[in-house]
């Protein structure tokens, strides 16, 4: 069975500044900010939310199903996703639109600064859930305010279990809004900032959120993550090192791709968690979203080395 992916796609700029951010930017100065970074090294990608989380997912042997956007500057990710053998049969392609675009700056302590042109993605709603595709298992990416919108409730409708993700898309939406999407969803996962971001805006705290859902991740970056099962009550799952620290740009989509996993597989959501840092610490040894490698037989093995237990995988 596939496994639906609403996101974005989009091309990455990605660039790199020797420095420190928090060196250049005066707390006490930014409502009069007004500053430039040299940034000597950059690279263009292939990106997006859905994109990404469907690379790692068909690395697994997974069956990914995007949903999603492009632009008229789009062909050459429809020819990366047939040479993927990613399904491309819900993109969506709009001739009077770019693709969106991303254009991220990384400081030598792996923070980020962000731009984004949504381009197409503005109009991700005008695809509809693809009902007859045969899903079992689908995630809300980031995307489109009424792409998000539109997909959950459709989603919901259907009874097609789903994770919430709102990623970079929670500025989007008010306390009502997550509040809406949360009761709709079957888990949610979001990273430790978003989670703050999360508290604020819908008034729950997360085990008032964790008691609305199957499952709540929280991802701590190589600190692993903190989830909520049936049970209601938080685990911590220690992170998986990685061989080298590269670039940040995609780990959560990794994670997500590795959640997916296993939850498309019937497995329990820690050990799903625990396959998503396996891919995360993969994908942070590589510059880009989609140029890591790795074999579902190596991710269960590395499950095994750090964590002493892989699941099986059929």
């Amino acid at each position: 069975m596939a496994t639906l992916i609403c996101g974005s796609l989009a091309f990455d700029t990605i660039t790199t500044f020797d420095g420190r951010f928090a060196e250049h930017i005066l707390p006490d100065k930014v409502h009069i900010l007004n500053i430039s970074f040299l940034v000597p090294t950059m690279r263009r990608e292939f990106g997006g939310c859905a994109g990404n989380i469907a690379y790692s997912l068909a690395l697994l042997g997974g069956e990914p199903l995007i949903l999603g956007a492009l632009g008229a500057d789009g062909q050459s990710y429809l020819d990366r996703l047939d040479a993927l053998h990613i399904p491309r049969c819900h993109v969506g392609v709009l001739a009077d639109s770019f693709t969106a675009q991303a254009h991220i700056i990384t400081d030598r302590d792996n923070n980020q600064i962000t731009s984004f042109h949504p381009g197409a993605m503005g109009r991700a709603h005008e695809l509809p859930v693809p009902l007859d595709a045969g899903v079992d298992l689908a995630i809300v990416a980031p995307d489109g305010r009424s792409a998000m919108i539109d997909h959950a409730a459709q989603l919901a409708a259907a009874d097609i279990p789903f994770v919430f993700d709102p990623g970079q898309g929670m500025p989007l939406f008010d306390g009502a809004d997550l509040r809406d999407f949360i009761d709709k969803a079957s888990w949610v996962t979001v990273n430790d900032y978003e989670a703050e971001l999360l508290v604020e805006r819908t008034g729950w705290g997360l085990d008032d959120i964790a008691k609305r859902v199957r499952g709540l991740v929280v991802t701590r970056g190589d600190q692993g993550c903190r989830i909520w099962g049936d049970g209601h009550t938080s685990t911590d799952l220690p992170g998986v090192p990685a061989q080298a620290v590269c670039d940040p740009t995609g780990c959560g989509d990794a994670f997500r791709a590795g959640l997916l996993f296993g939850l498309s597989r019937g497995w329990e959501l820690a050990d799903s968690c625990r396959l998503g840092n396996v891919l995360g610490a993969e994908k942070i040894a590589v510059h880009g979203p989609q140029n890591h490698h790795i074999t579902l037989s190596g991710a269960l093995l590395r499950l095994r080395q750090v964590y002493g237990r892989a699941p099986q995988a059929d």
